[in-house]
């Protein structure tokens, strides 16, 4: 039971509406650092919190960094990447009191912002593109959730949009392309792809539990996945409210959809494609016009059934698996075969129909992607062996005995061999002889069987059809469909009538037939209807074909949606179960009855308006608009779980820019989390997010431009011992970059850095790129990116751990990367030498002046007279212990390795 005392827990309430506190004096704010060459920044609310914290330990602000360093540091924060001496400059003789807020709101605005940002919140995603575990299989289109990240934080996409999107997507904005790929959120985890049949149901609640589990950790900072087996041991979240929310899920898959992800690209092509279809639809329509009236007389004379080379789809009324498979119907009349594949089985199926004088039996194998390479069977190869076909009628009325039909012989459109794998072998008594198609896999495939003689009954006939599977292990057909043909001999190529026209067509000798049809059912006829004519044809051939030119820059992108067809994985089960279910102890063998969707009872204010979020889902919906629910409750602020969720994203912002959360546990903001260091700046940076529409630069502008994040980071030994940890934020202390932020510079600073943005990403370590466009391959991940820490993707990881181990050290010095990173630095710093000697340029220019120019570039400072007379020696001394007969460019070897040297020091991988 959750009572009033657990919502009292600090980060459960309502947002608090806090005025920043009054301070006595700001006198700290008006010193400056030496050489800072602009004035003491302003106070800010922000520090106002921060200052009001402090005071009862007469503590202050550290004075402000020199604009050199404010600059550095603003670029590797935002960018992830050092600013050019060009930059450098710039800002350094902007004297304007606002130079500091402009050069943020450049920042913020440039797309290197989302590249670098982008990262921080895929490593909460847990983001991957490969499925882990042994055979860790690449994942198809994942890349494209990479790009929604970096594209939405560019945009400054609201933050409750941000979480919408990522939540359901397919649910708020069906029909925009980047609302689905944010999807790949719920589908970035790990996941095994060689299923047993035992495994099946434990492995879809363990895919719904790291739905859940990462929603509940990356929006909520909650440990929800603790409740999985028992009530929370910590924190207010009973075991059934897991189920309940864990239910929301219930039906979400995998799936990889054909997206027009840039519309823009094809605009103009789209336009004219536009314009000369025009026409041609105009004509068709004008011809449709004229047939109305014939459509009219056709309806009123009784719209018989077609008979004479037609085939009718059936619809089963039965079907059966020896071997316990099932059949799930889809809108073709095709039945798609789940559950068990038996290494052999007789399928039975049963069906009616109104006509007479049946004369033939086709048999459908249709592929499906949800079978090993497509199939059409089920077999690890994706074969089937069709070993005998048995044919069975009986009057559809009456008490007469089922007879046997006699098939006279049998065609098909591809046969594996002429010997024992052919159409024939389906004809015979021979098990180990039958219908095969290797190695046209991934193909639809049919045969027809043309009986002796005509089935012919007064009133229609009801068939059972019998198909034997022995020929070899588990080759079952896996999406069978069957239809029959009257009154005309049967042929591969008959037309097809359509289950649902036949379904319409049977009831052609009730009374007031023609005025029961409904709108649509009408539509439905007319439009089959109309491909009977030939004029009609030959234009709408002329639109179909027009069709095929449309320009399109369609790619296939991984969502985590309803309603697509499913990734299909090495499974001996179904992809999902329609309902989930309260579990004892998350044991899938005890059920303890169905879930109903949910939320957790702690941050719903009013539990009895629990329907309240719940979205209609429109007629014809994919959806169920449970996912939609859910992130509508997560982001009400006043009803729901909003409040938290503001909290959470501004703490993950302030960690960024701080090296440390207000909340030091930005996962966990429950009871063994760590409790905010100041509460009431979290509420009050919430609300600001939230009153500003989520918006999410204005909040970094906001962090940025107060007089804490402008401080200095010179040691202070009082500080040290008051506040070891620097909870109250009243220093400045040096952050080691992340990988990717060492390797960006490293590129940036060599000259070297690609710029392209977005598509499929590369493990190749000397790609150019930023890093971010690495593959994030779960089993291959980036040697030099762990050796400097980034985590690996199996769960939301807020903070990254810093260590400082050899590994490091010896990447720097001896990277073979790294190396040609230096030697490309050199260059650049030699740019007089002819394209003739570039690839190994003498070193010309004088050498304090390479000196100064590395040292702008690296660390966008001049260096001091003892490290440009150090540097020199360095170079100097170099030069003269390589000999002329290994290296014919000793300066200029020199000189490299007086770069690399630079990408070793403290400074360069530190921001200060």
């Amino acid at each position: 039971i959750v009572t009033a005392e657990d919502r009292q827990w600090w980060s459960f309430p309502p947002l608090a509406r806090v005025t920043p506190p009054e301070i006595k004096s700001v006198a700290s704010l008006n010193a400056t650092a030496p050489n800072a060459a602009s004035p003491a920044p302003t106070v800010t609310p922000i520090d106002r919190f921060l200052l009001a914290k402090a005071a009862p330990k007469n503590l202050a602000l550290a004075p402000r960094a020199p604009k050199h360093v404010l600059l550095r540091r603003a670029f590797l924060d935002l960018h992830g990447i050092p600013p050019t001496p060009e930059q450098t400059a710039e800002f350094l003789a902007d004297r304007a009191p606002d130079a500091w807020p402009r050069l943020i709101d450049r920042l913020l605005d440039s797309p290197r912002f989302g590249e670098r940002w982008a990262r921080h919140w895929l490593d909460v995603a847990r983001f991957a593109e490969s499925s882990g575990f042994e055979h860790d299989y690449d994942r198809i289109g994942a890349f494209h959730y990479r790009d929604f990240v970096i594209k939405a934080l560019n945009s400054d996409l609201p933050f409750d949009q941000f979480l919408r999107w990522q939540l359901a997507g397919d649910e708020f904005a069906p029909d925009n392309a980047l609302a689905l790929s944010a999807t790949g959120f719920l589908g970035a985890g790990v996941f095994p792809t060689q299923i047993t049949a035992n495994e099946v149901e434990r492995t879809r609640y363990d895919a719904l539990d790291d739905m859940l589990s990462t929603t509940g950790s990356a929006f909520l900072g909650l440990t929800i996945g603790c409740a999985r087996c028992h009530e929370h041991k910590y924190d207010p979240i009973p075991n059934e409210d897991y189920y309940r929310l864990l239910a929301t899920f219930t039906t979400t898959v995998r799936s990889v959809v054909d997206l027009e992800l840039e519309p823009e690209k094809i605009r103009e092509a789209r336009a004219r494609w536009e314009t000369a279809r025009a026409p041609l639809a105009a004509e068709l329509a004008a011809h449709e016009k004229t047939l109305e009236p014939k459509f009219n007389d056709w309806l009123a004379s009784g719209a018989a059934m077609p008979t004479g080379g037609v085939w009718n789809v059936l619809e089963l009324t039965e079907t059966k698996s020896k071997a316990g498979a099932t059949f799930k119907k889809l809108a073709d009349l095709s039945y798609l075969a789940e559950g068990a594949n038996g290494a052999s089985d007789d399928y039975t199926f049963t069906a009616a129909t109104p006509q007479r004088r049946l004369t033939g039996l086709r048999l459908e194998a249709l592929a499906d992607p949800s079978m090993h390479h497509g199939g059409p069977g089920r077999a690890p190869n994706g074969n089937f062996a069709l070993s005998r076909i048995h044919v069975f009628a009986r009057p559809t009325r009456g008490d007469a005995p089922e007879r046997e039909v006699k098939i006279a012989r049998a065609v098909a459109d591809f046969e594996q061999n002429k010997a024992s794998l052919s159409i024939a072998g389906s004809l015979d008594e021979n098990p180990k002889t039958g219908w095969a198609i290797d190695p046209q896999f991934g193909k639809d495939h049919q045969a027809v069987f043309i009986f002796a003689e005509p089935v012919d009954f007064a009133d229609g006939a009801t068939l059972r059809v019998k198909l034997e599977f022995a020929v070899n292990g588990q080759h079952n057909i896996g999406r069978p469909r069957l239809a029959v043909m009257a009154d005309a001999e049967p042929t591969l190529k008959g037309e097809e009538l359509p289950g649902k026209i036949a379904e319409i067509l049977r009831r052609t000798k009730e009374p007031n037939f023609a005025a029961s049809l409904s709108p649509a059912q009408r539509d439905t006829l007319r439009e089959w209807w109309l491909r009977k004519d030939s004029g009609w044809r030959e234009r709408n051939a002329k639109l179909a074909a027009h069709a095929q030119t449309a320009p399109s820059n369609k790619v296939p992108v991984l969502v985590c949606a309803e309603g697509y067809t499913p990734v299909r994985m090495h499974t001996q089960g179904a992809d999902f179960f329609q309902e989930t279910h309260f579990l004892r102890r998350g044991s899938t063998d005890q059920k303890l009855g169905v879930a109903p969707p949910g939320f957790l009872q702690v941050l719903t204010r009013a539990p009895e308006s629990a329907q309240r979020w719940q979205v209609p889902t429109p007629s014809g919906a994919k959806f169920s608009g449970r996912r939609s629910a859910l992130a509508t409750w997560m982001t009400d602020l006043e009803q729901g779980a909003g409040a938290l969720t503001a909290r959470v994203a501004v703490n993950r912002l302030w960690q960024h820019h701080f090296g440390r959360g207000i909340v030091a546990t930005p996962d966990d903001f429950g009871r063994t989390g760590t409790a905010p260091t100041h509460p009431e700046l979290l509420d009050w940076l919430a609300r600001e997010l939230v009153n500003g529409g989520w918006k999410t630069k204005a909040i970094h502008k906001l962090i940025m431009t107060s007089a804490a994040y402008q401080q200095a980071t010179a040691p202070d030994r009082a500080k040290e011992i008051s506040d070891p940890d620097n909870a109250l934020f009243l220093r400045r202390m040096p952050r080691r970059l992340e990988a990717e932020a060492i390797r960006d510079s490293l590129l940036a600073v060599s000259g070297q850095l690609d710029t392209t943005m977005f598509g499929a990403g590369t493990k190749d370590e000397r790609s150019p790129r930023r890093s971010i466009y690495f593959t994030m391959k779960r089993s291959q991940l980036i040697g030099s990116m762990v050796a400097f820490d980034q985590p690996e993707p199996l769960v939301t990881q807020g903070v990254r751990p810093t260590t400082t181990v050899a590994p490091q050290a010896l990447l720097l010095m001896n990277g073979p990367q790294v190396r040609a990173w230096a030697e490309a630095f050199a260059r650049r710093l030699t740019p007089a030498a002819t394209p003739a000697t570039a690839a190994t340029p003498t070193a010309t220019a004088a050498p304090s002046t390479l000196i100064a120019r590395a040292y702008q570039l690296a660390l966008a400072r001049p260096p001091s007279a003892d490290e440009t007379a150090a540097a020199a020696a360095f170079i100097s001394a170099q030069a003269a212990s390589y000999t002329a007969e290994k290296n014919p460019t000793p300066q200029f070897v020199a000189l490299a390795d007086f770069c690399q040297v630079i990408f070793g020091l403290n400074e360069f991988a530190y921001e200060n």
